[in-house]
């Protein structure tokens, strides 16, 4: 209880300054959400990239399915914690298998006119 306590003191604080970094520092943030991305990264900086990108079949979500129907006491259709079924629904910017990551990451930098040091992502 104490650790997440404190881990929900730090979400505040990562998201602020991510904020920040984004309006002030130009910051361009693209987040990769794979399975599972739950709890406070959904909450807070997972979903505040610029570009949020999910891998299929990614399970993301606030809380499990198990824990919201038994604090809810109401079913969780099946689906609705899914990458596809968030996309739908204007969550996700694009799905992307996790083997692509490297060069979709690579093309939106190239895009967005970021170069890399290493050549590469």
């Amino acid at each position: 209880m104490q650790e997440g306590s404190f881990s929900l003191m730090q979400m505040g604080k990562i998201s602020s300054t991510l904020l920040n970094f984004q309006f002030h520092e130009n910051l361009f943030l693209v987040s990769l959400l794979t399975s599972p991305t739950t709890g406070g990264v959904t909450a807070s900086f997972g979903m505040l990239g610029d570009i949020i990108i999910g891998e299929p079949d990614a399970t993301i979500a606030f809380a499990g399915k198990r824990v919201i129907e038994e604090v809810m006491k109401i079913e969780v259709p099946e689906g609705v914690q899914e990458a596809e079924y968030l996309l739908e629904k204007g969550s996700l910017d694009s799905i992307v298998p996790r083997n692509l990551f490297k060069g979709v990451l690579s093309e939106l930098l190239a895009f967005h006119g970021i170069k890399s040091n290493r050549g590469g992502v």
